[in-house]
């Protein structure tokens, strides 16, 4: 088996992600050495790649069901916004520039090249690459700058496959639409539809499905069904809205961790590990009120650490997280939450608004520079006795002047800082260490007079079970031997136009002088 295919969606979040993942797994447990590939992402949450490079964390988790190390050429342009209209452009895992949506879309005649020798390089060293679209193929407005959908797969000669979203409801209008919005060289490559999240008797869908196939000309691959509490890497913080599954608790009380969604979070997923232990809930919030009583307030990574201390302080926020501190009630700042959680913050990079005092929670000061680490760390948590890891992506640097270290690495350097019950750490993932984890939610436990019990698995564990769950997603619902067709001989050849067919693509728009 050889080849590559563009998995495609309705609109965004329809489960272009998950299907590309399951994809990826039972492609692995066939034995194919397979890699996952997004040309572009934009994307909040980041993952620091086995070769150091950053990469969305939906392309690193793609990694992770295909068996292989993630590597900077699965996410070769990677955009972050940092405000409404801008937004840095990561490119081959290395901060390139900043750019707002039009100057943007100038730079594709220099970003394309990159897309595609990553993409050929990828398929060179791996069987199969699986690639996955963003947002529509049927954004007909973005089609002339478009490097990561139906551009893509004309310029390599793609197969595509167009998921849509059931639950969403108008599934076959919108599968049908965005095939027929799409000019005809473009349609010649779609090659087939899926159905995502459906509820109830696959019977009744049936008709349905019929006359999908015979409007259209094109095989449904097949209908997956909805299953609760799957789940994979969210791209962005707007993934939050489905929620994090909760396993019953094994003691008589469960744990309340609330995260406050900042309008920039990034890197939500670290507190996924969290959500894994039996009894803890973890809900995000923007609330006051939650703040004032959960066991335990998590402030994640922020793309925009001064701008997002505004806006906490507008809904009054930073009150409720000061008032936590005061009375000795446990809150966590991670990365960027640490950042605001300091004295002063000097930033000219990120917001370039200058100094500006943070929350005043713990002793550190943040000066933001160009340079943007990036990392994997190693190192012993000297609080609890464990060992810990973590990476770090991220343009401040902290000084400490005073409290005690949550971490430390390998050389006993101090990272983070602890205030009573107050936590900051620069470093993401931390909570993927079983040690460390159950470690905090007992002194949260402790803190909180809650009968809490920790879980036995390992993180490794739930996330390899739920890769699984992807993997047997695709081998049950979806048409093996017409997908290994695909993969082997690419589109099929003289499929019809669904009507009206779309216009030829135009001329790229001038930019104003």
């Amino acid at each position: 088996m050889s080849g590559a295919l563009l998995v495609t969606g309705t609109a965004s979040d329809a489960g272009k992600s998950v299907v590309v993942a399951g994809l990826c797994r039972w492609l692995a447990r066939e034995g194919v050495r397979v890699a996952p590939f997004k040309s572009q992402n934009m994307a909040l949450n980041s993952a620091v790649a086995d070769d150091g490079a950053e990469i969305g964390r939906a392309q690193a988790a793609q990694a992770e069901a295909a068996g292989v190390p993630s590597e900077a050429a699965m996410n070769p342009i990677l955009i972050k916004p940092t405000g409404e209209r801008h937004s840095q452009i990561v490119v081959m895992g290395r901060p390139a520039f900043d750019a707002g949506a039009r100057d943007y879309h100038t730079r594709r005649g220099e970003l394309f090249p990159i897309v595609l020798d990553a993409l050929a390089d990828l398929r060179r060293r791996h069987d199969v690459v699986i690639c996955e679209g963003a947002g529509s193929p049927a954004e007909i407005n973005l089609r002339p700058h478009d490097v990561t959908n139906m551009g893509l797969a004309r310029a390599a000669d793609l197969p595509v496959l167009i998921v849509g979203d059931i639950d969403r409801g108008g599934v076959f209008a919108a599968l049908y639409g965005c095939i027929g919005l799409l000019e005809p060289a473009d349609q010649a490559l779609v090659t087939g539809t899926i159905i995502n999240r459906f509820r109830g008797d696959p019977g009744v869908l049936a008709p349905g499905v019929q006359q999908l196939e015979q409007l259209t000309g094109r095989p449904n691959l097949g209908v997956l069904p909805h299953l609760d509490g799957l789940w994979l890497d969210a791209e962005d913080s707007l993934a939050t809205d489905r929620g994090v599954p909760t396993s019953p608790p094994l003691g008589d009380d469960v744990l309340d961790v609330a995260v406050l969604r900042l309008p920039r979070s990034s890197n939500v997923t670290d507190v996924d590990a969290l959500a894994a232990e039996p009894g803890v809930q973890v809900r995000f919030t923007t609330d006051v009120a939650d703040v004032d009583r959960a066991d335990l307030v998590v402030v994640p990574g922020t793309k925009n650490t001064v701008v997002d201390l505004g806006w906490l302080r507008v809904r009054g926020l930073d009150v409720a997280l000061q008032r936590r501190a005061a009375a000795g009630r446990p809150i966590l700042g991670i990365c960027g939450g640490y950042q605001l959680f300091g004295r002063t913050i000097h930033d000219e990079v990120e917001s370039r608004v200058g100094t500006v005092d943070g929350l005043g929670l713990l002793p550190v000061t943040t000066r933001f520079v160009a340079d943007k680490l990036l990392a994997t760390r190693t190192g012993t948590s000297p609080r609890y006795g464990t060992d810990a890891r973590g990476y770090e992506i991220r343009h401040g640097r902290v000084e400490v002047a005073g409290g005690d270290a949550w971490l430390a690495h390998p050389d006993g350097t101090p990272e983070g800082c602890v205030v009573g019950h107050t936590f900051g750490t620069s470093w993401h993932g931390v909570f993927v260490h079983d040690g460390l984890r159950r470690a905090l939610l007992g002194e949260v436990a402790a803190a909180a007079g809650r009968a809490w019990v920790p879980g036995t698995e390992p993180f490794a564990a739930v996330r390899a079970r739920h890769l699984d769950r992807l993997g047997d997603l695709v081998a049950d619902h979806l048409d093996a031997a017409e997908l290994r067709r695909i993969l082997d001989h690419g589109p099929r050849r003289h499929l019809p136009v669904v009507a009206p067919g779309g216009a030829p693509t135009p001329a790229p728009i001038p930019e104003p002088a």
